[in-house]
């Protein structure tokens, strides 16, 4: 292999490196279209995910990894009197989050905060349901992030979480290799059950599209007398 060739496989290797990080981790202006991309993308996952959670319309709603804002804006319009509140550790994920919900956010309906699910930003009992789709791969610590959830969703609140790939899923062998290269978790859907348990959640249901290779997993924190 000559030298020109060396360097352009390097060069290579940078560029997927660095574009690997901007989809896990957008900044303000690389990672615009990706945001913008995991809107569209994203769209259908969700929309079949939140059908198996029930959302009232004066739910507070936490969305975490709020991406380009998408989700925010279908939990918005289904708690109508309710309250949307997303969170993301990307700058570039809130500033696009922020931007496509401007006019909700100027109504006081939702708000985006840069904060990370390790130390969520809120007091205990703050949230009757927690959305997390197409980001639970990247949690640092995920039994304890997942407890940490637990703390700010109220008596009987649940979490839950939408992905488009999981270990032994249809897209597995595709996908796989993308999300070890993004240094992501690789969860089966027996994984996923336990995750919960381990994490103090109770009434676990996991569900699995198959054809298209989803899982959707759901737990709730225990209800507690009084």
């Amino acid at each position: 292999m000559s030298m020109r060739q060396v360097f352009a496989w390097v060069v290579a290797f940078i560029v997927a490196l660095y574009l690997a990080r901007q989809v896990r981790k957008p900044n303000k202006w690389i990672g615009r279209p990706f945001l913008w991309l995991m809107n569209r993308s994203h769209s259908t996952l969700t929309d079949w995910g939140l059908q198996y959670v029930a959302i009232r319309k004066d739910f507070r709603i936490l969305d975490i990894g709020c991406g380009g804002g998408r989700t925010i804006q279908k939990l918005a319009a289904i708690a109508t009197e309710g309250f949307v509140c997303g969170v993301d550790y990307a700058s570039g994920s809130v500033a696009v989050s922020r931007s496509k919900n401007a006019q909700l956010i100027k109504n006081g309906s939702v708000e985006v905060h840069h904060a990370s699910v390790s130390q969520l930003p809120f007091p205990d009992s703050s949230f009757d349901l927690a959305t997390a789709v197409e980001t639970q791969y990247y949690w640092p610590d995920l039994v304890n992030d997942m407890k940490e959830v637990r703390r700010v969703l109220k008596s009987g609140g649940r979490l839950v979480v939408i992905a488009e790939t999981y270990r032994g899923g249809r897209l597995d062998n595709v996908k796989g290799p993308a999300m070890r290269l993004l240094k992501s978790a690789d969860l089966s859907a027996s994984d996923h059950r336990q995750l919960f348990l381990l994490a103090g959640y109770d009434d676990v249901q996991i569900i699995e599209e198959k054809n298209r290779g989803w899982i959707c997993a759901t737990g709730r924190k225990p209800i507690t007398a009084g």
